[in-house]
C-alpha cells in the first residue's frame, strides 16, 4: 500500500535543559517521513524547501523509500526556519524565532504519479491547505489522517472545522483537544470532536501516554519510561509517522489494528526524544524498533487472579 505525507520539511534551532543545537534537519514531514518509513516503503511526500535546503537531506529522505517527486524546491528562496528554547519540565517552551520564507505561500502540488494513493497523512499544516490536498486527489484514500494544533483553532476555526469534516481520523494533544471542543473532559470532548467529522480521534498525553476513541470504544496506551528525555521536537509528528507507517503496510484500518499502530507509533516516538531533532530515527533499525515495541507490550500486560 502507498502513503501519502503532505507536511513541512524545515530547519530547527532547539535549546532543552540538556544543550542547544544550531540550525539542523526538522519540519513534521520530515519526522513522519523518516518514521513511517520503518513500516511502509511505499512513500510519497509533498513538501516545499528553499534553495538553501541541502540535497544530501532529500538524498537521505528518499533512501528510506520515499518519493520526493512532490517536494518543491524554490530557487533563490529560503526554507522555514523554527527556534524553541523547552523549559525544565520539557512539556512547554517559548517560541524564539519563526521565519515562514517558502512555507508562507505553499501550494500544494500532487504529482500525476501520486493520484490513486491509498492512505493520507496531513501533517501541522494551515487547515486551507490540508483541504486543497484532498480536493486534488482525484480519488479518495482509504483513510486520511490529520494533524493540527491551537494556533489554527484560533485564527482560521471555520476553516479547521471545513477540512475535519473531510478526515477520519483526527490527531491531537490533550490541550488542542479541550480547546477544540470547549470541553475539559476527554471523554466528552472525544464525542464533541467526533460529532464534527473525524471517525477516530487520537488524544496525546505526552509522557502520560495516548487515547483513542472510535463509537463507543476507548483504547489507551501507556508512555514508556525513559533515563533520558533530551528534545521533545518533533515526537508528535513522528507517533503519527508510526502510526500511519503501521496502517499502511497492514492495511487495515480496524480499531483492533489501530491499537498496535499506536503502539508502533509511541515506541518511535520514544526513541526521537532521546536525541536532538531527528538523530534518532536516522539512526535505528527495524530490529530496533520492534524491541522497543515489545517493552511497549510487557510495561501494559497483566494477569488479573481472581481472590476469596
Amino acid at each position: 500500500m502507498s502513503l501519502l505525507t503532505v507536511g513541512s520539511v524545515a530547519f530547527d534551532a532547539i535549546e532543552t535543559p540538556f544543550g542547544k543545537t544550531d540550525k539542523i534537519i526538522g519540519g513534521a514531514g520530515t519526522y513522519i517521513a523518516l518514521s513511517a518509513s520503518f513500516f511502509e516503503k511505499d512513500q510519497k511526500i509533498v513538501s516545499v524547501v528553499g534553495e538553501d535546503f541541502p540535497q544530501e537531506m532529500i538524498d537521505l529522505i528518499a533512501s528510506k523509500g520515499v518519493d520526493t517527486t512532490g517536494l518543491q524546491i524554490k530557487k533563490g528562496e529560503k526554507t522555514f526556519f523554527w527556534s524553541g528554547r523547552y523549559h525544565n519540565d520539557m512539556n512547554s517552551r517559548d517560541t524564539l524565532v519563526t521565519e515562514l520564507n517558502v512555507l508562507g505561500t505553499f501550494d500544494p502540488v500532487i504529482p500525476d504519479s501520486y493520484q490513486g494513493v491509498d492512505y493520507l497523512l496531513l501533517g501541522n499544516l494551515s487547515p486551507q491547505v490540508q483541504r486543497q490536498v484532498i480536493e486534488r486527489l482525484h480519488e479518495r484514500p482509504k483513510l486520511i489522517a490529520m494533524d493540527t494544533m491551537n494556533f489554527w483553532m484560533d485564527i482560521a476555526m471555520d476553516d479547521l472545522k471545513q477540512t475535519l469534516a473531510l478526515v477520519d481520523v483526527l490527531i491531537i494533544n490533550d490541550e488542542e483537544a479541550r480547546q477544540l471542543s470547549n470541553e475539559y473532559s476527554l471523554v466528552k470532548a472525544s464525542k464533541v470532536i467526533r460529532a464534527m467529522g473525524p471517525k477516530y480521534l487520537i488524544i496525546k498525553k505526552g509522557e502520560h501516554g495516548a487515547l483513542l476513541f472510535h463509537e463507543d470504544k476507548v483504547f489507551f496506551a501507556p508512555a514508556l519510561p525513559l533515563e533520558d528525555v533530551f528534545d521533545p521536537t518533533g515526537a508528535g509528528d513522528t507517533f503519527a509517522g508510526g502510526f500511519m507507517g503501521y496502517i499502511a503496510s497492514t492495511d487495515d484500518s480496524s480499531f483492533e489494528n489501530m491499537k498496535r499502530a499506536i503502539i508502533a507509533g509511541s515506541a518511535l516516538a520514544s526513541y526521537c526524544v532521546e536525541k536532538f531533532g531527528t538523530e534518532q530515527l536516522q539512526n535505528i533499525s527495524r530490529e530496533d524498533v520492534d524491541k522497543r515495541i515489545e517493552k511497549f507490550v510487557q510495561l501494559a500486560n497483566f494477569d488479573m487472579l481472581q481472590t476469596i
